[in-house]
């Protein structure tokens, strides 16, 4: 195997691990302080709360507001030309072949497509377009859960042991802490014993059972509740959980308790299945066993089995601009005494992850990574605004030490993935910047 290659290999974790709050290279970072005792609730921060301590500054006013009837309007021509540039010189730094963008705020909705569906064609990208939204996923799983427990079919302190026998841990263990990432499992993304089989033949069907076996054979790496370790295993686990205690597959619980309400018909659960609905664009990667920075590798139909409810979804720019209002205001998903507890969730509490999502300087959502593909599902809390960004390739541009970045990179920029390059740039044309911890 060539040296790109193994780099390649390394990577895969930080890549496929990839949120919101933690750059590439910070999926196994613990943060500046712990995230509190096993017993204790993630959330330290109180509904009403306000101030600089803590992410959102009104809750109260988030989970309360009204969407806006000119939502469903074109954006000001001015603020959609300004957005435009900003999209287009943001994708010009970018090392992705096509993206699409879009912007939905009181003020109307914007759209765009930039770049290449299919380079070998020259099929042109367009709005519509459905890719593999990676960790997006895990907002969906986590939802899942918030409703169950508003239900009373579970509680979020509930021990993973009273599920699911043969986890380290398990009888302290909480579904709160695999939602939060202070369980202490690990990652099955970072094993080898994973990385090989799947580099080997990106074809094959990995069963969620078989996911979390890895990552048990590798915990605990900490006492529950005591650090944050992004770790993939955890929503394995919970969407284990959700089929426990629905009895039903968890894309069907998928279908009936977020698809449908939302109206999201272009967002799929495809299982075992390589194949993405139409239109489709094509992905690119540099990890697996043979891209290199001269050859990324077309990963658009590598099986996304491995990434389940850790990261398997499929959607488009639409769909996500619905699902990114619903899931910062919790609008169509729970009541608003969950969504409070959602939206105070994050450790710390000035900027972290939560349940399902992480927040920074009040924009609460997540970043998504399958081989091939890069996604960013954020919602401005101050402003009302979600943004949505899909690209298609999962390859880091600018001075990247640690992820492999294309032959003719000029190394100049900071290093940033695709999706979160073309989201910062667009933050800052709204006039409130996005500014994720550096990535490697």
């Amino acid at each position: 195997m060539s040296s790109p290659a193994r780099s390649a290999r390394h990577t895969f974790t930080a890549a496929t691990a990839a949120v919101l709050l933690l750059g590439t290279g910070g999926a196994t970072a613990t943060p500046p302080s712990p995230a509190g005792p096993a017993d204790a609730p993630a959330a330290s921060a109180t509904p009403s709360a306000t101030g600089s301590d803590v992410c959102v500054t009104d809750v109260d006013d988030v989970v309360t507001r009204e969407p806006s009837a000119q939502t469903a309007e074109p954006l000001p021509e001015e603020l959609a030309t300004t957005l435009d540039a900003a999209a287009r010189a943001s994708f010009g730094q970018a090392s992705a072949p096509g993206a699409v963008v879009g912007v939905s705020s009181p003020e109307g909705t914007w759209t765009a497509a930039y770049g290449m569906a299919d380079p070998a064609t020259g099929e042109p990208m367009e709005v519509g377009v459905h890719t593999r939204i990676g960790s997006v996923t895990k907002p969906f799983t986590a939802t899942l859960i918030l409703q169950l427990a508003e239900e009373g079919q579970l509680s979020l302190e509930d021990p993973i042991a009273d599920y699911i026998e043969g986890i380290p841990n398990g009888e302290q263990i909480t579904l709160r802490q695999l939602a939060n990432m202070t369980s202490g499992v690990a990652s099955y993304t970072r094993s080898t014993q994973f990385t090989d089989r799947f580099f080997a033949d990106p074809q094959q069907v990995f069963t969620p059972e078989e996911l979390v076996a890895v990552g048990v054979s590798e915990s605990p790496l900490f006492a529950p509740g005591e650090q944050f370790d992004y770790s993939n295993t955890n929503y394995i686990l919970l969407g284990l959980v959700v089929e426990q205690v629905t009895g039903q597959p968890v894309g069907e619980v998928l279908e009936e308790r977020i698809f449908d309400p939302l109206e999201l018909d272009e967002t799929t659960w495809p299982g075992d299945s390589t194949e993405l609905p139409e239109p489709s664009a094509r992905g690119f990667t540099l990890q697996g066993d043979t891209a290199t920075p001269e050859a990324p590798a077309d990963a658009t139909h590598w099986n996304p089995s491995w990434g389940d409810t850790a990261g398997a979804l499929i959607s488009d720019v639409e769909d996500l601009l619905v699902y990114g209002r619903a899931m910062g205001t919790g609008h169509g998903l729970l009541e608003p005494e969950a969504q409070r507890e959602r939206l105070t969730s994050f450790q710390p509490p000035e900027s972290g992850y939560g349940l399902g999502f992480g927040c920074i300087d009040g924009w609460v959502g997540h970043t998504g990574t399958q081989p091939g593909y890069n996604t960013t599902v954020y919602y401005d809390t101050t402003t009302d605004t979600t943004v949505v960004v899909q690209a298609t390739s999962d390859i880091a541009s600018g001075d990247c030490p640690e992820s492999p970045v294309l032959a003719d990179d000029p190394r100049t920029l900071p290093c940033a993935t695709p999706a979160t390059r073309i989201f910062a740039g667009l933050s800052t044309a709204l006039g409130h910047t996005f500014t994720p911890n550096p990535e490697r």
